[in-house]
C-alpha cells in the first residue's frame, strides 16, 4: 500500500489522551486544512477537538491515525482502523519486540492486514509539506514548499533536529521505532519520488533488508536525490544499545560503508555534521569535486582550515596564474595571494572592494568558495560591517554562478538576519570548521559518485540455507578450484610424507612444504609450513616433522621476486551475503590493517577504486624502482569475485594470503576455502 495518503493526509484521527492532545495542538498550529478527529472513551475534548468514544463512530475517510494508548488495546484499535480503510497509523506505545514481546508485535501486524504502521515504539512524524503533525512533543518545523527530510529511529534525536537554530531547511521528520512494518527503506523509496524533498537524511540503527535498501539507494542515485546517513552500532556498546532500543540488528559496519560507497550515500558521524551536510545539499545539491577556495581576513583562520583539511577528500589548490592579477587589483602589496586566502583587513568595511576581490577569487574554477566570517551577535555589538562582507561574497558568487558557503566558527557567531539573507541568496550558512568540511566532503563524494558513468552492481538478498554446514577444503583442492576460475597458483603436488623429498627434487628448488589437511585452517600456527627449502634432504626433513599433523603434505615451487603481498578474502554476512576484502597481505595484514571491503557482486571499476584506496597500493604502482603488474592484480581479484559468484550458495569463507604481486603477474600462494558441498 502506498504511503502517500498516510504521510500527506487530508483527515487525521488521534486516539488516546495527553499525547494526542499535544499532537492535535501541533497539527492545528500548522493550520491543517483537513478534518481532525479525536477518540477517547471518557474525555469530552482533546486539544480543542470534540471527542467520540470509538473509531467506529467516525464518518468519512481516515487518511492517518495517531494511536497513543497502551500496547494491548492498540492492537484492537488498529483492527478497527483497518476495517474503516485507514491509510496508515503511528503506534506510539512501547513494549513490543524491543522488550521481547515479538508475539504481540506479530499480532499488531496481523490486525493491520497491510495497512501501513509506523512504529511501534515511535514518536510519529511531522510533515511541514502537508501541514500534518502526528507528534506528541515540541518541534521547530515550519510549513514549507520544499526542503530536506530526515528519517530516524530515535524520537529524541528527531526533536533535537527540529529545534536546531542553524537555519536547517527541515521540511519533514519521520521516526521509525521498531520498523515492524514501515521501515527506513520504504520511507526513502517514498521520499525519493517526492519532488518537494531536496535531500534525505538518515539516522540508521539497523536495516531489516539490506538488498531492498540497496535497490532503493540505487533508485535515489539514478533520480539524483542526495542522501546523507549516520549509522550507529560501530562500537560494541553502540551495537548493544541499538539492539535493546529498537530490536534492530546493527550489522557489520564496514559492509554498510561498502554499500554507502557503492550507491553514493555520504556517511557522517555526528548529528551536527548531518545537519550541515543536508543544509549544503539543499542549497545547490552535490559538488562536482572537493577543490575549495577559502577566504578570511585572518592568517590564523587560513592556516587552521588548511590544517583541518589534511586527510580529507577536499583540498585548497593554488590560484591559477591568470587569476592572481585580477585578485591583486583591489588589494595592496602586503597581501599574499595564496589559497587559503587571507585578504587582511585593508579592504574591511569597503563593500565595493570586497566584492571585487571575491569576484576575482571565485572566478578561479573552484568547486566551492568558503568565506570564514564570525559575526558579533551580542546586543551591544554592531554587525553592519560583517553584513557588508557577506553581501559582497553573495554578489561575487552570483556574478560567477559559483557555489559558495559562509562559515561561522561558532553557531552563535552568525546573526539571524545574516542567515536569512544568505539562505535567500542560495548560500548555505554553515556552522563550525569540522562540520563544514565534513559537509563539503560529503557533497563532493556524492557528486563524484553520481558522475561515474557506471551502473552500480545489484546487491542480492543472501541465501541463508545450510549456513552451519560448511567444511574446510584442503589447500590443494581449494587452489584447483581457484585455478579453474583463472587464478595462477604455484606448481605443486600432494604426496605422502615419505615422498616429499623426491617430489621437491622433481619441482626444482626452492620449495615450500605444507601439511595437507581438511581440519587445520591455520597451518603456520600448527607448525605445518616450511619455506625456502633448497635441497631434497631439507624438504624431506620438514615433511617428517609434520607427520603428526597428517599423512600427506603439499609440496610447491616457492614463488620468488614478489613486489609486495596482498590478501584477498570473501566472507559471508547474514545481512549482506558475500563480501570481498582486499588489503595488505602476508605478515603485514595485522600490522597495517590496510584493507577495503566490497559487496558482491562487484565490478572492475569498484575493485580498482578499492585497491587505489590502500596505502600499500603505492608499492604495486611503483616504488624505488620496483613495480607490480597492476592489471594482473585487478584481473586476479575479478577472478576471485567470479569464483564467489559461481559458488554463491555454498561458499562460506575464502582467504588468499598472500597473493604475491609480481612484476609480470600474480600468484595465489596460499588459499583457505570453507564451503558446503
Amino acid at each position: 500500500m502506498s504511503l502517500s495518503r498516510f504521510l500527506n493526509p487530508k483527515s487525521i484521527v488521534f486516539v488516546g489522551g495527553n499525547e494526542c492532545a499535544i499532537a492535535i495542538k501541533r497539527t492545528r498550529e500548522f493550520e491543517f486544512p483537513g478534518n481532525i478527529y479525536a477518540v477517547h472513551p471518557k474525555r469530552e475534548e482533546l486539544g480543542g477537538i470534540k471527542t467520540v468514544k470509538s473509531v467506529d463512530e467516525i464518518e468519512g475517510p481516515i487518511d492517518a491515525a495517531f494511536i497513543a494508548v497502551k500496547r494491548e488495546p492498540a492492537v484492537e484499535i488498529v483492527r478497527q482502523l483497518r476495517a474503516k480503510g485507514c491509510g496508515g497509523a503511528v503506534i506510539y506505545a512501547a513494549g513490543f519486540a524491543e522488550a521481547g514481546a515479538t508475539d504481540l508485535q506479530a499480532e499488531l501486524l496481523k490486525a493491520a492486514d497491510g495497512m501501513p504502521l509506523m512504529g511501534p515504539n515511535c514518536y510519529g512524524f511531522v510533515n511541514g509539506l502537508s501541514r500534518a503533525a502526528l507528534w506528541p512533543d515540541e518541534h521547530g518545523i515550519q510549513v514549507r514548499d520544499k526542503g530536506v527530510a530526515i528519517i530516524t529511529q530515535s524520537g529524541n534525536i528527531a526533536v533535537n533536529l527540529t529545534t536546531t537554530q542553524r537555519e536547517l531547511p527541515l521540511a519533514a521528520i519521520f521516526t521509525m521505532g521498531n520498523q515492524a512494518d514501515v521501515d527506513i527503506t520504504r520511507m526513502v523509496d517514498t521520499l525519493v519520488d517526492d519532488p518537494r524533498v531536496t535531500a534525505i537524511g538518515l539516522h540508521i540503527e539497523g536495516i531489516k533488508n539490506v538488498s531492498a535498501f540497496a535497490a532503493v539507494a540505487a533508485k535515489a542515485r539514478s533520480k539524483k536525490k542526495p542522501i546523507v546517513a549516520i549509522k550507529t552500532g560501530k562500537s560494541e556498546q553502540g551495537a548493544k544499545v541499538t539492539m535493546s532500543h529498537t530490536s534492530s540488528l546493527s550489522g557489520a559496519d564496514q559492509l554498510y560503508d561498502a554499500m554507502f560507497e557503492r550507491y553514493g550515500i555520504a556517511r557522517v558521524t555526528s548529528v551536527t555534521a548531518l545537519a550541515e551536510a543536508l543544509k549544503l545539499l539543499h542549497h545547490g545539491g552535490p559538488l562536482p569535486g572537493g577543490r575549495l577556495v577559502s577566504h578570511s581576513c585572518s592568517g590564523g583562520e587560513a592556516a587552521l582550515i588548511a590544517d583541518m583539511a589534511v586527510g580529507r577528500k577536499v583540498s585548497f589548490p593554488p590560484f591559477k596564474e591568470e587569476t592572481k592579477p585580477k585578485i591583486k587589483q583591489s588589494l595592496n602589496e602586503f597581501v599574499s595571494v595564496d589559497n587559503p586566502f587571507d585578504y587582511h583587513t585593508f579592504i574591511w568595511n569597503d563593500e565595493e572592494k570586497l566584492t571585487a576581490t571575491f569576484t576575482a577569487t571565485l572566478s578561479g574554477g573552484f568547486d566551492c568558495g568558503v568565506l570564514i566570517l564570525d559575526t558579533p551577535a551580542l546586543p551591544q555589538t554592531d554587525p553592519a560591517a560583517w553584513l557588508k562582507t557577506a553581501r559582497a561574497f553573495s554578489a561575487a558568487a552570483k556574478a560567477n554562478k559559483s557555489r559558495a558557503v559562509v562559515l561561522a566558527t561558532f553557531p552563535e557567531n552568525m546573526t539571524r538576519a545574516m542567515m536569512v539573507q544568505l539562505t535567500a541568496d542560495g548560500i548555505a550558512p554553515m556552522m563550525g570548521f569540522d562540520d563544514t568540511l565534513t559537509a563539503l566532503e560529503a557533497a563532493a563524494f556524492i557528486g563524484e559518485n553520481w558522475a561515474r558513468n557506471e551502473p552500480p552492481p545489484t546487491l542480492r538478498h543472501p541465501d541463508k540455507s545450510g549456513y552451519e554446514e560448511a567444511k574446510l577444503l584442503t589447500e590443494a583442492a581449494g587452489k584447483q578450484l581457484l585455478k579453474s576460475h583463472g587464478l595462477t597458483v604455484p606448481e605443486g603436488a600432494v604426496v605422502k610424507i615419505a615422498e616429499a623429498g623426491k617430489a621437491s627434487a622433481k619441482l626444482g628448488f626452492p620449495v615450500v612444504v605444507k601439511t595437507s589437511s581438511e581440519s587445520i585452517a591455520h597451518k603456520t600456527e600448527a607448525g605445518g609450513v616450511a619455506l625456502n627449502l633448497k635441497t631434497e634432504a631439507e624438504a624431506q626433513f620438514a615433511a617428517n616433522k609434520m607427520a603428526e599433523l597428517g599423512p600427506e603434505v603439499l609440496v610447491e615451487k616457492m614463488v620468488q621476486g614478489a613486489v609486495t603481498e596482498l590478501i584477498v578474502g570473501v566472507k559471508r554476512d547474514p545481512q549482506f551475503g558475500l563480501a570481498l576484502v582486499v588489503g595488505a597481505g602476508g605478515i603485514l595484514t595485522e600490522l597495517l590493517k590496510d584493507s577495503a571491503t566490497l559487496l558482491l557482486p562487484t565490478s572492475r571499476a569498484e575493485i580498482t577504486r578499492a585497491l587505489q584506496s590502500l596505502r600499500i597500493w603505492k608499492l604495486v604502482e611503483g616504488f624505488r624502482g620496483k613495480k607490480g603488474d597492476t592489471e594482473s592484480v585487478i584481473t586476479a581479484i575479478e577472478a576471485v569475485a567470479a569464483f564467489a559468484a559461481a559458488h554463491e550458495a555454498t561458499l562460506e569463507e575464502l582467504d588468499i594470503n598472500p597473493l604475491f604481486v609480481l612484476s609480470n603477474g600474480t600468484v595465489a600462494a596460499d588459499a583457505l576455502i570453507r564451503k558446503r558441498s
